[in-house]
């Protein structure tokens, strides 16, 4: 599972729900998707590598989960993000969004936005 995040802190609470829910998480601060194989990413959209990511992962099928301290903008749910956290939030919601979007993205494309 991919994950963008610039803030390390943050990164590595990411990476440890992740790693505790079964799955391989991958940094993806620079990551060029064409040379990953991911099956869900968690990004913050807040800067321009994240929403470059997120297009990109959305136009390959990939199921999406945004993060962010901002509520989301029109620009960002038109992504089609399979959930929108805002920070903080409790760590059982992040589980359980990880686990829908991973659901989704083994039936179908995710288009639903929290």
């Amino acid at each position: 599972m991919l994950i963008h995040e610039p803030h390390d802190d943050t990164s590595v609470l990411l990476e440890l729900v992740v790693s505790r829910l079964g799955h391989e998480p991958v940094a993806g601060r620079s990551a060029s998707v064409e040379d990953q194989a991911v099956d869900a990413a968690v990004i913050e959209p807040g800067d321009v590598e994240g929403r470059r990511l997120a297009g990109a992962l959305r136009a390959l099928n990939v199921p999406v989960l945004f993060t962010s301290i901002y509520p989301p903008s029109d620009d960002l749910l038109e992504l089609g993000p399979s959930a929108y956290l805002v920070k903080p939030f409790p760590i059982y919601e992040l589980e359980r969004a990880l686990e829908q979007a991973l659901a989704q993205g083994a039936t179908a494309p995710a288009a639903a936005a929290r």
